[in-house]
């Protein structure tokens, strides 16, 4: 944008300087926010100060506010994108105060908000589900919404409150609702993190050359809310039931950190899925050890219904 200074020097060295910024003080007057302005703080605005604060009663005059001018945020026409002015008194002098502008406000709170519910390989549009928006159409699905409700409602950091393992057929909607609470706690300001499982322990495989084991399993173990999401769709080996999942588990079990699962397999199918090894090895103890914990951390809830990913 062409600054007052530099069209008045374009004018003055054009002639007929005098008639020309007459008109341009007259057309930036009658502009009705400026006019407003003016009216309010007449008592504390000479003549002087008003010749004097011509060059910004211009640029205000220019500048989009509320976002009316503007077709978007990557839109804004304004000197500073997102921020729109504000005329103020500064001593003998009208100034300008650019503040964010709606647009503006909403976009940085969507980034908080997307902050607080970080992912690992969980589908983009999970993030942007809503309990409001949840199909509830049979009695099991209106007790998981409940439960998910009553937890999002009542939890606060550092309290002790079971998570759900949301269990039933594949594609009726479990990782939706985790995606859901999710977005719920974030509005609280409440940080959690969704972990796709079967993705998950191929990246933890892969960490052990690259000697990042450590790092990404504090990430997990200490999330203010984990979700891990089907659980039971991975090969399950020994080694990834009792050197990463038995520590996570044992650690926010411990910690009475809430803890979130999905899976299409109820606690028994789940406690046969952990007990045989790649190996095909019984491992009975193991795994009723890891299915302890997931019992101490999570409230069953069935979760039925038809199949929406078809």
């Amino acid at each position: 944008m062409e600054r007052i200074n530099d069209t008045l020097n374009k004018w003055a060295n054009g002639g007929q300087f005098q008639e020309r910024y007459n008109r341009l003080s007259e057309q930036v007057l009658h502009d009705p926010h400026i006019a407003h302005f003016l009216k309010e703080n007449s008592s504390k605005i000479s003549e002087e100060m008003l010749n004097k604060s011509m060059g910004k009663l211009y640029e205000y005059s220019t500048q989009s506010k509320e976002c009316a001018n503007c077709p978007s945020l990557d839109g804004c026409i304004n000197m500073m994108q997102g921020y729109h002015p504000h005329l103020v008194l500064r001593g003998n002098y009208i100034d300008i105060n650019y503040d964010r502008c709606p647009r503006k406000e909403h976009a940085d709170e969507k980034k908080k908000h997307e902050k607080l519910i970080q992912s690992l390989y969980v589908p983009k549009e999970i993030l942007s589900a809503s309990i409001a928006d949840f199909d509830f159409s049979s009695d099991d699905r209106v007790a998981a919404l409940e439960k998910a409700t009553e937890f999002v409602e009542k939890y606060t950091p550092g309290s002790k409150m079971k998570g759900l393992y949301l269990y039933g057929k594949f594609g009726v909607g479990k990782t939706y609702l985790l995606g859901a609470i999710a977005n719920g706690l974030a509005r609280k300001r409440i940080s959690s993190l969704l972990v796709y499982v079967p993705d998950f322990l191929r990246e933890i495989k892969n960490s052990i050359s690259d000697h990042t084991l450590g790092e990404k399993l504090e990430m997990v173990k200490k999330a203010p809310v984990l979700m891990l999401d089907d659980l039971g769709a991975e090969t399950m080996s020994s080694w990834g039931r009792d050197e990463v999942f038995g520590p996570i588990l044992q650690f926010r079990m411990l910690e009475d950190l809430p803890t979130f699962f999905s899976s299409n397999f109820d606690f028994n199918q789940m406690k046969n899925h952990l007990t045989v090894s790649q190996r095909g090895e019984i491992e009975e103890v193991k795994a009723a050890r890891i299915m302890e914990r997931i019992r101490y951390l999570a409230e069953p809830v069935l979760l039925d219904g038809l199949n929406r990913r078809r």
